[in-house]
């Protein structure tokens, strides 16, 4: 299938218009129109319910997004490696969530770059469900993730348990109050668990996404909040943070998942480096 399809498909979900989706394509509305209508004869359904109020997606539509993005990604990635190919031996994509990257992942990432250099690498973030569906996709190698599902013809594998505590850089012995607590959006888990643990501060007065700039936050600011241990041992040890007394701790297993169906010659070396990062954490 022609790879413009779905992505005129996508821009037409995504702007809810036909005329939009041609301003922002650069192409006309008519050549729209056409790709849809040979999208929809290929599927045999309507993907887009059109009205004067602009389109929408049916049923059909709906289900058909996840695959046209997964199509997308399969097309970018397979370009990606054929142009690095000529400059590398081989490419590795690696996906895990913001809080593990810092701190961890990254350090593994130099690495690989010192000691396997002629291995390119892509890096991405996301979620754990995000990233599962990216491995069976085939546009992802490897992930790190917490409390990761298990489809057939991925393996799972256990690297390390994270810890999250709350820490405050408020001094000792003053009360936390509502207004000096930071939420750091740490992912689906832990905010399921922090709104059981914490329901008097399911409305904090601040939320944050990136938790490496939370961290930059509160070391510069009197506040308070829940972060990675490995993240903030230096900064107990030094005083600048404290763990406040009777706090609640969450803890998450740490795996990586990589394909069952592998070329085992060219993943252990690249395995064996991560299980080694890992170790360095305990």
């Amino acid at each position: 299938m022609d790879i413009n399809l779905a992505r005129t498909f996508l821009t037409v979900a995504e702007t809810g218009s036909f005329i939009e989706a041609a301003r922002k394509m650069h192409v006309t509305q008519s050549t729209v129109s056409a790709r849809v209508k040979v999208l929809e004869d290929l599927l045999g359904r309507p993907l887009f319910q059109r009205s004067k109020y602009g389109a929408t997606l049916t049923a059909a539509g709906e289900q058909f997004r996840k695959h046209a993005v997964a199509l997308v990604r399969v097309w970018q990635h397979a370009q990606l490696e054929v142009g690095l190919s000529d400059q590398h031996r081989d490419h590795l994509s690696v996906g895990g969530p913001l809080s593990l990257w810092e701190g961890f992942l990254l350090r593994w990432i130099a690495w690989l770059r010192t000691n396997i250099p002629d291995i390119a690498i892509s890096t991405t973030a996301g979620i754990s469900s995000v990233l599962t569906q990216r491995l069976l996709e085939g546009t992802l190698d490897l992930a790190v993730v917490y409390r990761p599902v298990q489809p057939p013809g991925l393996v799972v594998e256990h690297l390390f348990d994270e810890e999250f505590v709350l820490v405050s850089s408020r001094k000792s012995g003053r009360r936390r109050t509502e207004s000096d607590y930071v939420f750091i959006n740490w992912g689906p888990d832990f905010q399921a668990d922090h709104a059981s643990a914490h329901p008097e501060l399911a409305t904090p007065a601040l939320n944050m996404d990136l938790g490496p700039l939370a961290l930059s936050y509160v070391l510069g600011t009197p506040a308070s909040g829940y972060f990675p241990l490995r993240l903030v041992k230096s900064h107990i040890a030094s005083g600048r943070l404290h763990l406040p007394k009777r706090m609640r701790k969450f803890v998450y297993p740490v795996y990586m998942v990589y394909p069952e169906s592998r070329d085992e010659e060219a993943y252990e070396p690249i395995l064996t480096s991560l299980r080694r990062e890992a170790k360095k954490l305990g």
